[in-house]
């Protein structure tokens, strides 16, 4: 922001004469200015003075000096003033809002100190600051003051907020002090707020902070909330500068003005900084000191008062825009345009109150609406009603499209969505998905017609559906769901109502409280309501429709029209509707009386509508309003108003009560219980009125009620409830008054009630009710068993032909013959059979038959057809069920019937019946059953159905009679016109050239055509073509074309438009079907027919003339191209010549075409003629008369012409009179004539001679033709004439090039090299030689590259060559004799060289640990271990196992791995665990091995595992966790190894089964499930049942487990106190296939069923499971028999190594198998176990 001085509205004067107060007013009309002298002059906005006033001191005897104005304050309403005086007073004046109001003092506010500062807050609360630091608030309402909190300092200044809800006060101590008067929801809170450096003299509050200032020159913004200081700026140390005396915010927050001496400061807050930016300060020599600042109300401008009296205006703005020459834009703020009406000078302020800079300001809609965007809300405003709204709204680019058709709500449509924005309310009113913005088939009504909270929206959701939304509460009140397309809707003002139109021009009204609709009008072409009523006014054809109580939509008022309706308008005071009648415009009056009944019922003035209806006639319009107003008044209780209704109505009863209860709530006392009771029962509302009077205790007017409306019932419920005394009175004359009126009925009902059935009985007979008397007597055993009773009651029942009644009574009398004739004249028939069924059986089918045929008799043929199937007469039932249509069920019956001959008849009914309801096949099915395949054929051939038709006929007809009777029947149907059916006829007997003919006689050319297509597809294109012709004979074009191009002959069609002179219509074709260039060639022809300014026009028109020209001329049509030429483009015509002088040319006619070049301006392509022709003299004389400067041309075609008949004299003659000696010198030296072209070189071009003269030699160099031969000779000659240079060149030159002798190129080479050594210099020689060693490498000659090379000391490139020629030893000599340093490198060469041919074995004696790792790369693994093995280096040996091992476990053979160690060893390598661990693991997880062949294996991982044991035992790895591992494994290995051993003899398989279930307590490292499969199979096998079912039911429990991924489900009960762990790891698949699964599946569920299988563990004598080795009593660990793995209790025999013991029991039976079978595999075991247990006891039977 920037400030601009405008101009001055009070001069200062020459002294002091201070300004100390100013005040604009918040309607921005008035300024007003506290001067010196204690007067407070107003002025307008223009700065015009228009008043003043003084001011008055407390009191008059102090004297009009006895005080000074410090503060002067507007109201927020405009009209006050208030004074804020020294003299410890406040007074305020009323001004008035006119400029000629009187002015008067409304209130005084006195305190105990000086007023020193003060502001009017938006409340209506003064504040005011004291001399003595208290703060006091002032109501004006009240006129009274309290105080706000006591200080003890000078109150020095004080600001409002920006929204006038809260204060800071400065005062002389430098404390800023916050107060709130209302919560803000900011979280401030009261009290001191800030402490400032100085006395802040200069204070305001903006937006985002509080700036004061002070004496001190700094300037100082706190955080609004906490006091914290966020930005200083510091003017201390400018000379100029002075103390800061006031500060002022603009009415945007978002600047402040600072004064002080003669300058003014401002500071502008930046959002996007979020902090102070310091503008340019406005510095006016010798304003003095600024005393008072006053910014006007809508920012745009400043007021500033000074200490000589002076006031001075500053313009704010921004900047300014004109809008459209209509409106100012005056951008006062970021957030704050001023909007002027340039017209009108009416002004509006749009601001963003989120503090968002304003971007734009459009003003839309006739000019009467605002719309501004910022970055995050969108403002709207109505300058007529000064709403203004400010919504958030999302950046779209600017694709909204607003529209302002209804006054109350903007509405704004992106992308879908419609968006409602009420003026006047800053959130959005509601949002709707749609995607018909269009203001007929959208309605909103706000709150219209004194409606509170009645916002309604009715819009499309598609074409067909409306949905009506409540904005308020967004619930959706409505959905109409409608058959056609809907263009026009709209709710009517209250939005109960809404009419819609649909595109059949029917009008519909829907209600939306009930959700009710109807059809009120057809062929409607106009509709509106009528403003501000619910009349509808619409045009239906010539009639004008009128509907003055729409609740009412049948009572309508027409009248006839001449025209369209045009408007309805208001005409004074008259409702008019405007008619279109051609000449002009006529006005129709609608009945405003009855207009205005229907707003007055809106209104709810009931009394005002029963005015206007009793000013009316009597109708049905008028009769439906007395209606709706009598419903109206009386939900309202306005009695009187529904009394004058229902008289008006004549309805006199209702009338009369209404009277009665206006009479009886005199005094308006409608609240009575009496008259409310009374209008409940007006309404019907009996139990209502019974509530009323019972809340009052009154039972005797609710029983007086009830009495007088005959409701003795409700009377007798009523005492009873309440106990009344008179019960039994009021019982007694119940029961009389029946008497009385003769109700026996309800008398007996009353008597029944008592209990008096007897006399009920009577009463009921009396009445005439034998019936009600049967059933009483049946209900009692008494009364049945009175005979005399029972008699007269069926006698009564039988007189009345209560026959049902009479046959129950005498069934449960038991008499039951009785009872039957009773039935059966009764037709009772369903009780008849129920009886029979148990007491005449024999009767029940006689009697299912005639109820059969009564129920035929009663035409209830479909309930006869079940009770015919009872009796058995399955025919009658057929017959039932045809007569009664019940089709499906007769053919069910047929199906199951014996009497196949009678169901027969019945078949060619069904038959007819399903072909009328087509089902063809059924009826085929049962004509033919009938043995009417005829009815069959013509029921097909009656609805088209010719295939099946001809399927039946072929069945019983011959061929030929089909076809001829088809053929005859299609003839028919062709010759009626139906030529589809008779094309299907056709068809079906293969016969399509009939209906081929047929179409082609018809000249039915589309059909013929697409029969040809499916018939005979090779003719299609010709018949395509034959139709085109002959529709082109009879001048039919246009379908002519049509088969044209669809036989695919385009071209034949523009032929025959042309032939007919229809060039428009074949450029047509030509265009669509042949392209650009059809096109064109159409045009040009057409041109070419009309020729002259036609063509020219034509071709023109399509842009092709230049092209006709080009076209006419390549096509030799020169004629033509000059004719258009000539006429319209003449700066063509050189063209056309030359085109016509190059075909005149191709023609051979020369003379012709020379002139036409000639004319062309071409005379130069006249002469290359010539020259082309060898036309010399032609040539010569047309270059000199025409183109003088192609006689050179000319003499050097003869010259090329003279060369090429080698005439050399000649042709150098003709050149040189050309002056081209260079072409001379070309010639010769293109012949080869080397002498010629020096001598003309020396004589004309000596310049060039010295260049020609190297050409020359290098070309007697370079020529391929002369061979190495001519090479070598011709360095011999350099080199005997001494030129070796030369010569060395030349031997270089010989290359393969010249010749494939590689001795030749070798002995040329060397020469070159012996040359330079022995002529050159030294730097040159090494050159050559640098060259001439690397070709001699090339063809293989190591050698000698070698040998050169060391002729010029080249050692290292010499050895290069050895090596690269493979001649290692020479190589080696070389460095050796001459370079020793070179040694090494030629090794590492040779190294490389070994390694890179795979030579290992040559390799192994320079570098063995290389050879190793190349047979590593190789492959070859075997040689690698043989080689690593004879190195005695036993720590290389194992790297290379190892490697090896890795490689052979990644490839999954682990048990070759496991060999290896076994050959070579296992060393206790950490570095090795791994694999061990990993063999090992594989080994065990390996399938196939629980065998007697595996022993091997087991044996191998045994003695490996043994190995690494022994060696880690002699290593620091002893007794480490390692080492007790690998000892497990071993144990474990060992188990395998003595359990495959023991399989093979079946003396100790009980010992290998013991191993199995030993091993079982190694769970917890070897497969689980493998091992508990293992070890059930071996104990099903050895017959240990019981063992065996344990262990393979736990192996079930594994898979599953490892199926579901966890043991959480695993019952260990039966392992528990048991060595087995009952912790493992899950493996991740199962051991065994599903159907080995299934084996033991199936098992272990057969053991399961046995009862004679102990389904649990063995135990020992220590009460513990016998393979266990901890005791479960005990918890004594025993040592494991090295035989079976068994714990050893008894009979231990020990070993020498401590920790290894044997049963001796298993070890002697062991042994005995050794030493019977001298099995290999028993007796390694034993050696085994000697070597890891130790000395063995002596191999013999122990029995100690």
């Amino acid at each position: 922001m920037q400030l601009k001085h405008v101009g001055t509205w009070i001069p200062p004067q020459e002294g002091e004469a201070k300004i100390t107060a100013m005040s604009w007013s918040p309607n921005n009309k008035k300024l007003a200015v506290a001067t010196s002298d204690r007067v407070v002059v107003l002025f307008d906005e223009q700065g015009e003075k228009r008043d003043k006033f003084s001011t008055k001191p407390i009191d008059s005897k102090y004297g009009k000096k006895s005080y000074i104005v410090k503060a002067i304050a507007f109201s927020p309403d405009s009209s006050r003033v208030a004074v804020g005086q020294t003299d410890n007073i406040i007074f305020v004046y009323k001004i008035g809002d006119d400029w000629n109001d009187k002015k008067s003092i409304v209130n005084k506010f006195q305190m105990t100190s000086a007023c020193t500062c003060m502001v009017w807050l938006p409340g209506d609360q003064i504040v005011y600051g004291q001399a003595d630091g208290k703060v006091r608030v002032a109501n004006p309402k009240t006129n009274k003051s309290s105080q706000v909190y006591g200080g003890s300092s000078y109150v020095v200044s004080i600001a409002s907020s920006p929204s006038g809800k809260a204060v800071v006060v400065g005062h002389a101590d430098g404390a800023i002090i916050k107060y709130n008067f209302e919560d803000e929801g900011l979280g401030d809170s009261n009290g001191k707020f800030a402490q400032h450096s100085c006395p802040p003299y200069a204070i305001a509050w903006c937006n985002n902070s509080v700036v004061a200032a002070g004496c001190d020159k700094r300037v100082l913004a706190y955080g609004r909330q906490d006091g914290r200081i966020i930005q200083q700026f510091d003017y201390s140390r400018e000379e100029d500068e002075h103390e800061f005396t006031v500060a002022i915010s603009s009415p945007s927050g978002q600047s402040v003005v600072l004064g002080s001496y003669d300058r003014l400061r401002v500071l502008n807050w930046s959002p996007r900084k979020a902090m102070w930016d310091e503008g340019k300060s406005k510095d006016i020599p010798n304003l003095y000191t600024i005393s008072a600042l006053c910014w006007k109300k809508d920012g745009s401008k400043l007021v500033a008062g000074t200490l000589c009296g002076g006031v001075e205006l500053f313009d704010c703005a921004l900047r300014r825009q004109t809008y459209k020459n209509k409106f100012e834009l005056t951008y006062v703020g970021l957030s704050q345009v001023l909007v002027l009406n340039l017209q009108t000078n009416t002004k509006i302020t749009l601001k963003s109150y989120y503090g968002y800079e304003i971007d734009d300001v459009k003003i839309l809609g006739n000019d009467r609406y605002l719309v501004g965007h910022t970055s995050d809300t969108l403002l709207l405003g109505d300058l007529t009603s000064a709403k203004l709204s400010e919504v958030p709204w999302q950046q779209s680019g600017g694709n909204e499209k607003f529209y302002f058709e209804n006054e109350s709500v903007c509405m704004i449509f992106n992308a879908g969505e419609l968006t409602l924005v009420e003026y006047g309310t800053s959130e959005i009113l509601g949002s709707v998905r749609t995607e018909f913005m269009n203001p007929h088939l959208i309605s909103i009504r706000l709150n219209e017609r004194k409606q509170q909270d009645n916002k309604k929206i009715a819009y499309l959701i598609d074409l067909k559906t409306i949905a009506i939304v409540d904005l308020t509460t967004s619930i959706t009140l409505g959905s109409i769901n409608h058959d056609s397309k809907i263009d026009w809707l709209e709710m009517n003002e209250t939005g109960r109502k809404l009419l819609y139109r649909d595109k059949r021009l029917r009008l519909h009204i829907y209600d939306i409280g009930s959700g009710t609709k109807s059809t009120v009008l057809n062929y409607c072409s106009y509709v509106q309501w009528v403003p501000d009523s619910d009349v509808v006014v619409a045009q239906n054809r010539n009639n004008l429709c009128i509907w003055y109580n729409i609740d009412s939509p049948e009572r309508v008022t027409m009248f006839e029209i001449k025209g369209d309706i045009v408007d309805i308008e208001k005409q004074d005071k008259k409702t008019v509707v405007l008619v279109n009648e051609g000449l002009g415009t006529v006005s129709y009056a609608l009945d405003d009386q009855l207009i205005e009944f229907g707003t007055a019922i809106d209104d709810e003035d009931y009394l005002r509508a029963a005015s206007y209806l009793e000013g009316l006639e009597m109708a049905p319009e008028t009769e439906a309003m007395w209606k709706s107003l009598s419903k109206l008044s009386l939900e309202k209780s306005q009695l009187h108003i529904a009394e004058r209704c229902f008289a008006a109505l004549r309805d006199v009863s209702k009338m009369k009560s209404l009277q009665k209860i206006n009479e009886m709530a005199a005094g308006d006392d409608y609240q009575h219980y009496k008259v409310r009771a009374k209008l409940a029962i007006l309404d019907k509302q009996f139990k209502l009125a019974e509530g009323i009077y019972l809340e009052q205790n009154d039972i005797e007017e609710a029983m007086e009620m009830y009495q007088s409306l005959h409701k003795w019932d409700a009377a007798i419920e009523v005492a009873e409830a309440k106990g009344h005394p008179e019960l039994q009175t009021l019982r007694k004359n119940y029961y009389q008054w029946l008497m009385e009126t003769h109700q026996e009925e309800k008398a007996g009902e009353v008597k029944e009630k008592e209990g008096d059935d007897m006399a009920a009985i009577q009463l009921y007979m009396k009445a005439g009710l034998p019936a009600k008397a049967a059933r009483l007597a049946t209900s009692r055993e008494d009364f049945i068993q009175n005979g005399e009773l029972i008699s007269r009651i069926a006698s009564a029942l039988l007189k009345g032909e209560f026959y049902e009644r009479a046959g129950n009574l005498y069934e449960k009398i038991r008499d039951y013959q009785h009872a039957m004739e009773c039935y059966r004249r009764g037709k009772a028939f369903r009780q008849a059979v129920e009886l029979a069924r148990y007491a005449f059986p024999e009767k029940v089918t006689k009697l299912e038959e005639e109820w059969g045929e009564h129920l035929v008799q009663q035409k209830q043929l479909d309930a006869a057809i079940n009770h015919f199937i009872e009796a058995g007469s399955t025919m009658r039932a057929v017959d039932a069920a045809i007569n009664s249509r019940q089709w499906n069920k007769a053919v069910q019956i047929l199906s199951v019937a014996s009497d196949s001959e009678g169901a027969v008849r019945y078949y060619i009914k069904i038959a007819k019946h399903f072909a009328s309801v087509n089902e063809l096949e059924k009826a085929e099915q049962f004509f033919i059953g009938a043995g009417a395949t005829e009815e069959a054929i013509k029921m097909y051939n009656d609805v088209g159905k010719w295939e099946e038709a001809h399927r039946l006929a072929t069945t019983c007809m011959k061929p030929e009679q089909v076809s001829g009777m088809y053929i005859e029947q299609a003839k028919a149907l062709e010759s009626q016109g139906k030529l589809k059916d008779a094309e299907r006829l056709y068809v079906t007997v293969k016969e399509p050239d009939h209906a081929i003919a047929m179409y082609k006689g018809k000249k039915m050319w589309n059909d013929m055509i697409r029969l040809v297509k499916t018939y005979y597809k090779d003719r299609a294109q010709e018949t395509h073509l034959i139709v085109a012709r002959t529709l082109m004979e009879e001048d039919n074009f246009r379908q002519a074309e049509h088969y044209f191009i669809e036989g695919g002959d385009w071209k034949q069609c523009i032929n025959m438009y042309r032939q007919k002179d229809m060039w428009d219509e074949a450029y047509r074709v030509a265009k669509a079907h042949g392209g650009q260039n059809a096109a064109k060639q159409v045009a040009y022809l057409w041109a070419k027919s009309l020729g002259g300014d036609s063509a020219v026009k034509l071709l023109t028109k399509f842009g092709l003339l230049e092209a006709a020209i080009d076209y006419a001329a390549e096509n030799c049509s020169f004629e033509f191209a000059f004719d258009l030429a000539n006429t319209a483009m003449k700066a063509k015509l050189p063209d056309i010549h030359l085109k016509q002088a190059m075909y005149l040319e191709d023609e051979g006619r020369f003379q012709e075409a020379e002139q036409c070049f000639i004319k062309a301006s071409k005379p130069k392509e006249a002469v290359l003629m010539y020259v082309h022709s060898q036309n010399w003299e032609a040539a010569q004389r047309v270059a000199e008369e025409h183109d003088p400067d192609s006689v050179s041309d000319v003499l050097v075609g003869q010259a090329r012409h003279a060369f090429e008949a080698r005439e050399f004299q000649k042709a150098e003659s003709f050149l040189l009179r050309a002056q081209r000696p260079e072409l001379a010198v070309k010639f010769y030296r293109e012949a080869g004539m080397w002498q010629d072209v020096l001598r003309v070189a020396k004589e004309y071009l000596p310049h060039k001679l010295p260049q020609l003269q190297d050409e020359y030699e290098r070309d007697m160099m370079d020529k391929s033709t002369r061979g190495a031969e001519t090479l070598v000779q011709q360095a011999k000659e350099w080199e005997s004439s001494g030129e070796h240079l030369r010569a060395i060149e030349c031997y270089v030159k010989v290359n393969q090039q010249q010749t494939n002798d590689q001795n030749v190129m070798q002995k040329c080479w060397l020469k070159a090299c012996q040359l330079a050594v022995k002529f050159l210099p030294p730097e040159k020689a090494v050159q050559v030689i640098q060259h001439v060693a690397p070709m001699l490498i090339g063809i293989d000659k190591h050698s000698n590259a070698a040998e050169m090379y060391l002729q010029v000391d080249m050692v290292k490139e010499a050895i290069d060559a050895l090596m690269d020629g493979k001649e290692w030893n020479k190589a080696k000599k070389v460095a050796k004799e001459l370079e020793p340093r070179y040694e090494p490198y030629v090794d590492d060469r040779y190294k490389e060289y070994l390694k890179g041919t795979g030579k290992a074995e040559d390799l192994v004696g320079v570098d063995v640990k290389a050879a190793l790792d190349m047979y590593v790369e190789n492959g070859q693994w075997d040689k690698c271990i043989s080689t690593a093995a004879g190195m005695d280096n036993f720590k290389v040996l194992h790297k290379y196992v190892a490697l090896y091992a890795t490689m052979l476990i990644k490839e999954g053979k682990s048990e070759a791995a496991m060999d290896l160690y076994v050959k070579h060893g296992t060393p206790p390598y950490s570095q090795n665990y791994n694999i061990y661990k990993r063999i090992a693991s594989d080994m065990l997880k390996a399938k196939d091995l629980m065998k007697a062949d595996a022993y091997r294996t087991w044996a191998d991982l045994r003695d490996m595992l043994h190995d690494l044991c022994e060696n880690m035992a002699k290593s620091s790895e002893s007794n480490s966790p390692p080492h007790e591992y690998f000892e497990t494994i071993l144990l474990i290995a060992h188990y395998y190894a003595t359990r495959s051993a023991a399989m093979g003899h079946e003396q100790l398989k009980p010992i290998a089964t013991k191993m199995a279930v030993s091993i079982l307590r190694h769970t917890d490292i070897i497969p689980a499930d493998k091992a508990f499969y293992e070890a059930g199979i071996m104990c099903k096998d050895a017959g240990w049942s019981s063992m065996a079912f344990v262990f393979l039911n736990r192996y079930l429990d594994l898979v599953e487990a490892i199926e579901e991924g966890t043991l959480d489900m695993l019952d260990n009960s039966d392992f528990q106190e048991t060595d087995i762990p009952v912790e493992v790891p899950l493996p991740e698949k199962a051991y065994l296939s599903s159907s080995e699964h299934e084996e033991i599946k199936e098992w272990v569920l057969a053991v399961s069923m046995d009862q004679r299988v102990e389904q649990s563990l063995p135990l020992d004598e220590r009460e513990t499971y016998e393979a266990s080795l901890i005791a479960g009593n005990s918890g004594i660990r025993s040592l494991p028999c090295i035989i079976t793995g068994y714990p050893v209790l008894k009979n231990k025999l020990e070993f020498k190594r401590p920790g290894k013991a044997a049963n001796k029991d298993d070890w002697n039976k062991f042994l005995m198998a050794v030493k019977m079978t001298h099995g290999a595999d028993l007796q390694d075991v034993m050696k085994f176990i000697g070597s890891w247990c130790g000395a063995a006891p002596n191999p013999s039977y122990s029995f100690q």
